[in-house]
């Protein structure tokens, strides 16, 4: 099934399930207000959602409504955890091989994670504010939100404490980054509030797409209305979403509603760390890369970070072309300077 929040309602929003063709919707206050109540009770809950689902995509739902993403908030307007893993490494070797460090062997068998804010999202069709001096970029990723997570789980067992699938941009500050890992102490400043997409959808729906914890589709990003990558999220994957929320709860409980992030999905598409669009590769979901592969091929980025006014959309669709999630869809609105 697929479930939305619009931002109507208050704080924490309005739950509605979506239609699997993402043209209507249905509030559901007579089975739960908000995602997060739902995802408090899902063993008893997602079956009455499933049955409205079921109802909306017949034709034969009571209340049903024109679905609009660009009134939603994010699926969870804030939440009780927001943990980004890095799994893809060609995206850490990129980086790394920029500056001239080499991958630390523990990179391979022990996954990357930071703690980000997750207090408050930007809804999926708002807009980024933030100074163009601190190097605005945008990383696209997937997501899975969890049910309650024991305390040591098992990898393969933890797949099944996945209630969700979304997909997210990790807006970063590249600018920001440098001086504040220098301190020993990971991100803040420079990782603000994160988008999300404007639909979530039960694992069961992404079909055949879904196997080994993963999802198998490409990744869509446009900037500006031109394709920038299509890499493929199931592929260059090192640890699966099993896999990360186990890491994640190596050391406490997970609670029902925490989301839990792939890191930027990247490919190396045959090569040793991928290929632009233009010149026949899939591309890339953030800047950063771009930028990495144009310093190793000719010594200097080319490619700028977002400027006031730039867009990125991110989206996925299934074989038969249809959107999956809803888009995010951000624009700049740059902050002055100073």
């Amino acid at each position: 099934m697929k479930l939305a929040t619009l931002k109507a309602g208050g704080r924490d929003g309005t739950l509605v399930v979506v239609s699997r063709d993402l043209t209507r919707c249905q509030p559901v206050p007579e089975i739960a207000s908000t995602l997060q109540k739902a995802l408090d009770d899902w063993a008893n809950v997602a079956p009455q959602l499933a049955a409205v689902y079921e109802a909306l995509n017949a034709g034969a739902a009571r209340h049903a409504q024109p679905f609009d993403p660009r009134a939603c908030a994010s699926p969870l307007p804030r939440a009780y955890q927001w943990a980004d893993g890095s799994a893809y490494l060609n995206h850490v070797e990129l980086v790394r091989k920029a500056r001239g460090a080499e991958m630390p062997p523990a990179f391979y068998d022990d996954p990357l994670m930071y703690q980000g804010g997750s207090d408050s999202f930007i809804a999926p069709c708002d807009p980024i504010r933030a100074k163009v001096s601190w190097g605005i970029d945008f990383e696209a990723e997937v997501t899975v939100v969890t049910t309650d997570v024991p305390m040591g789980i098992d990898p393969v067992a933890a797949r099944n404490h996945i209630a969700l699938v979304m997909l997210v941009n990790d807006v970063s500050l590249r600018n920001l980054i440098p001086n504040e890992l220098a301190k020993g102490f990971g991100f803040f400043q420079s990782k603000p509030a994160s988008s999300f997409s404007p639909v979530a959808v039960t694992p069961d729906e992404l079909g055949d797409a879904w196997r080994d914890g993963k999802v198998h589709l490409p990744l869509r990003v446009n900037l500006n209305g031109k394709p920038f990558g299509f890499p493929n999220a199931g592929v260059d994957m090192q640890f699966d979403f099993g896999r990360l929320i186990a890491h994640a709860a190596t050391t406490r409980e997970l609670e029902a509603g925490s989301i839990i992030g792939s890191g930027t999905v990247s490919n190396k598409q045959g090569g040793l760390y991928g290929s632009k669009v233009e010149n026949g590769g899939v591309g890339y979901c953030c800047i950063a890369e771009v930028r990495m592969l144009e310093i190793i091929e000719t010594g200097k980025p080319q490619t700028p970070f977002m400027q006031d006014g730039d867009t990125v959309t991110i989206w996925m669709t299934d074989d038969a072309g249809n959107d999956i999630f809803g888009r995010i869809e951000n624009r700049v609105e740059a902050l002055p300077e100073g």
